[in-house]
């Protein structure tokens, strides 16, 4: 019987989804963060479940080649990087093999994957980071929750985003304490400083920041802007979100400009892009536009396509195919996301694209009454995926080509059943790794009407 506290040796067979190693102990499966498949280890029992338990390696009696030495001092407290023990190439299988364990238990499909496509960059990526703060010894810090935890791991030099980001917390936590300004305790639900927020605009060097308050504002807030852009002029915005609900949200639903210009500017996929404090943008742009060629790539667009970006957020997606079609329509339910887009479409003076604001049950009467039958439908859902009866509107549609486009390879495969259950046919996915060190893992997945499978009972056997 397996008990807490006990100590055993172990071989690591597998690797959970968030990279924690598995291993057995006369059967019983144990999870092992930082232990890696192939390795035989020494481990310690955390905690034992019904079915399952956690331990911590112990000692390292036989480690796996791809064991590399972590760069950063905090990694094994952050809950931000997975994978700094181990070779990127390690990773990558790994993240590859997740999307098709999920493929196989989600949805019942197995087929040969390539592997997961790198990023061109696996140090300083993010374009965007929100740093909770807390108050130790005396003086405001920031830094980043630890793993399922809501326990702040103060870090001053984080490798996944350039260093001028960590420059601009550790000035804004030093001058706002000088202020007397309190961090916001969520226990208490008390206090001022929530989270700093910070964006940058890769192509034109552009800074965004937020700070998010649980208040109406920060004292000396002009002031404070003159220090920050003196010190910093990369600095073009400067905005505070009121956030004073308990909530694990970061922003509130308003922000407020304080000083310079309401959107920074980035260029992705040829087309040039207005990023707001609340506009979803890839953090990693690198990656993004690999990305989102890939989808266009598979979606084999031609001239005469009508092309439907659903979840389209402020048109990224989208815009960057416009030319490649007769005409582009982007469906997306918040507004002031659809404004964005507009004024994307308008910036780079793409006149076939139209954005509605509504859900895919509007759309789909839109495009009715108005004898509008698209070809191609592009799907970008969030991490939950899509909603059942968006699914089930899009099979009504009958496009030729559906592309999703997932950040969660679960609900990815899930979905991907769901349309093979109305009629089409998963002829490709493709991880695409967006983030470096994480566990996420993008997919891209191409569906068809054009092939259908033959009733033999094998769900990848043959064509009709």
């Amino acid at each position: 019987m397996i008990k807490k506290n006990d100590i055993y040796t172990c071989e690591i067979t597998g690797t959970t989804h968030d990279g924690s190693g598995v291993g057995r102990v006369d059967g019983f499966a144990l999870f092992v963060p930082g232990a890696i498949v192939g390795e035989r280890v020494r481990i310690q029992v955390l905690k034992v479940l019904a079915h399952y338990g956690y331990a911590k390696i112990v000692e390292i009696i036989e480690p796996s080649p791809a064991r590399i030495e972590s760069d950063c001092p905090v990694s094994s407290r952050c809950g931000g990087c997975t994978y700094r023990h181990m070779t990127y190439k390690q990773e990558l299988a790994i993240k590859t093999e997740h999307v098709r364990d999920c493929l196989y238990k989600n949805a019942g499909i197995e087929m040969p994957l390539p592997d997961c496509l790198p990023s061109p960059l696996q140090q300083g990526y993010r374009n965007k980071c929100q740093y909770p703060v807390s108050w130790k010894d005396g003086r405001l810090v920031f830094g980043y929750y630890g793993k399922n935890s809501h326990r702040l791991v103060p870090c001053t030099s984080c490798r996944l985003h350039p260093p001028v980001f960590d420059e601009i917390a550790a000035f804004l936590c030093d001058h706002l304490g000088r202020l007397g300004v309190d961090a916001y305790d969520e226990i208490q639900h008390r206090g001022l400083l929530r989270h700093i927020c910070l964006r940058r605009a890769e192509t034109s060097g552009q800074i965004m920041v937020t700070l998010v308050v649980c208040g109406d504002a920060l004292p000396q807030e002009q002031q404070l802007c003159r220090d920050l852009c003196a010190a910093f002029p990369q600095v073009c915005s400067i905005y505070c979100s009121s956030q004073k609900a308990r909530t694990n949200v970061v922003m509130g639903r308003h922000c407020r400009l304080l000083w310079g210009q309401k959107q920074i500017y980035d260029r992705l996929c040829g087309v040039e892009l207005g990023i707001s404090p609340l506009s979803f943008y890839q953090v990693n742009r690198q990656s993004a536009q690999n990305l989102y060629q890939l989808a266009a790539d598979f979606a084999q667009l031609q001239k005469e396509d009508i092309l439907l970006d659903l979840y389209c957020g402020t048109g990224a997606i989208g815009l960057g195919m416009a030319a490649r079609v007769q005409a582009l329509y982007g469906v997306e339910v918040i507004a002031d996301a659809v404004q964005d887009a507009r004024d994307n479409a308008r910036r780079n003076g793409i006149e076939n694209a139209q954005f509605l604001c509504g859900d895919c049950k509007s759309a789909v009467d839109y495009f009715a009454a108005h004898h509008i039958e698209p070809t191609v439908v592009i799907l970008d859902p969030p991490r939950k995926g899509c909603d059942s009866h968006v699914i089930d509107e899009v099979c009504a549609l009958a496009p030729q080509r559906v592309v999703m486009i997932s950040c969660n390879a679960a609900t990815m495969a899930r979905d991907a059943a769901l349309f093979c259950r109305g009629g089409y046919w998963l002829e490709k996915v493709q991880p695409v790794d967006l983030f470096p060190r994480t566990a996420h893992v993008e997919t891209v997945v191409l569906m068809s009407r054009t092939k259908k499978m033959k009733e033999t009972g094998d769900s990848r056997e043959s064509w009709d």
